[in-house]
């Protein structure tokens, strides 16, 4: 895999992973990972799609490679982000698939950046959650922002604690030590208050959708899965029993597997131009 930094016009620098075939045969795939990873996250999934896809795995502002939004950056600026780098990329409208806070700027993308999007695929999203588990979550953001934070807490949601969840499970923590303090909790917040942003926007996305989670995932739902993909006009939910969060790394096979089909899918109307 090869790694380059993108400069954006306004000399932000994006952090990358780049592999796959550059002639037109492959369709360009964007890979946008979840708070306090980086590209390497989608490592099966870059290994498994490179033979047919031109694959860009990008790092998050604040994270990896990637230099930082500016203080207060909510969602639709990491989506404003996210479009830019892709232009930035030079390769036409491209398919983007993210998981959990990738799944919403995949999702803000679609929304907004039709034009951008040949289809989209969106991992482990959280939708309308419920009063509850958004307090829950705005109080983690809280508690990073003011600099505390328990690395075993997100360990717990994500991961079982079974002998075949150890090695993406520890994976995962040393990712977690690296990053960012400061990325990570401004990700983390328009992560945190992000859920119903683009939630109403489902209805008029009309690429080709796949809406993926895991049973045990008890933050992004499986009903909210099923919402999200009922709503899409061209949408397909996928469930994945016996994992939770960070299904890519313990199902890999079968998380690349939906995202070949979903990338096989046909698309109904080419898309047309490139905003500036």
């Amino acid at each position: 895999m090869m790694s380059r930094t993108l400069r954006l016009s306004d000399g932000l620098s994006v952090g990358l992973i780049e592999v796959g075939p550059k002639d037109r045969a492959g369709e360009p795939l964007v890979l946008i990972h979840g708070v306090g990873l980086n590209s390497r996250a989608w490592a099966p999934q870059i290994a498994g799609l490179a033979a047919t896809h031109r694959v860009f795995a990008v790092d998050m502002p604040g994270h990896g490679g990637s230099s930082p939004l500016p203080a207060g950056a909510r969602l639709p600026d990491f989506v404003t982000w996210a479009a830019r780098a892709i232009l930035a990329l030079n390769a036409g409208a491209v398919n983007v698939a993210g998981h959990s806070m990738g799944a919403l700027i995949a999702t803000g993308l679609a929304a907004d950046y039709p034009e951008l999007i040949r289809r989209v695929a969106v991992l482990n999203a959280v939708h309308r959650r419920t009063p509850e588990a958004r307090a829950a979550v705005l109080s983690r953001a809280m508690a990073m922002a003011e600099g505390r934070f328990d690395a075993e807490a997100p360990l717990d949601r994500w991961f079982t604690r079974g002998a075949e969840d150890a090695a993406p499970r520890a994976q995962v923590a040393r990712w977690l030590k690296e990053v960012n303090p400061q990325g990570y909790a401004a990700a983390y917040r328009a992560f945190a208050e992000g859920d119903d942003v683009y939630a109403d926007r489902w209805e008029a996305i009309c690429c080709p959708a796949l809406v993926l989670t895991a049973d045990g995932d008890p933050n992004s739902t499986p009903e909210m899965t099923r919402l999200m993909a009922a709503t899409a006009p061209c949408g397909r939910a996928v469930v994945i029993e016996g994992h939770r969060h960070m299904v890519n790394l313990t199902a890999p096979d079968r998380v690349t597997a939906a995202l070949r089909d979903w990338l096989n899918t046909p698309i109904m109307v080419e898309t047309e131009g490139l905003r500036a």
